[in-house]
């Protein structure tokens, strides 16, 4: 049992971890639900009030981070509102019909038709483009991290 427990956990954090950039997978939700199988199979009894107050935050902050700094970065290059949906309506649809450069390019161009449907220039429109590009990565390196962090607060709890 507690093979199968650590292989799934491990499992988890993977699937978590490719999320991170892959917005199609849980993420956060995937290393999440990590503590709740190794809970189940083999012990809550590591985990106290503090270890979920800190997990519970860090996924809270991911969750808010993820939108805040891929709409911030649209923003930083001149963006608007219909760029920030455009960019993530791209980076959903995107791996999907390019599945090797849609994470890329779906964000850049969902911004770029985001401000042109509303009537921007092309020149400020690309540049909304390249801002969900950069946010996109920005998010994408807080996710990481973030994730690191709580895969490593969990091996130090369980240990």
């Amino acid at each position: 049992m507690i093979t199968l427990a650590w292989s799934l956990v491990i499992l988890l954090f993977v699937v978590g971890m490719i999320g991170a950039v892959y917005p199609v997978l849980p993420g956060v939700l995937a290393i999440y639900a990590a503590y709740f199988i190794y809970g189940w199979l083999i012990s809550f009894e590591p985990f106290g009030w503090v270890f979920w107050t800190t997990q519970t935050l860090i996924v809270i902050i991911i969750m808010v981070a993820d939108y805040a700094v891929s709409a911030m970065g649209v923003k930083k290059f001149g963006g608007s509102k219909a760029a920030v949906i455009g960019s993530t309506i791209g980076l959903i649809i995107g791996p999907f019909v390019i599945p090797a450069f849609g994470l890329i390019i779906g964000p850049f161009l969902g911004a770029v038709i985001g401000e042109i449907i509303i009537g921007t220039n092309w020149k400020k429109a690309i540049s909304a483009g390249v801002g969900s590009v950069v946010g996109f990565f920005a998010s994408s390196a807080v996710k990481i991290v973030l994730q690191l962090a709580m895969i490593i607060l969990f091996i130090i709890w369980v240990l």
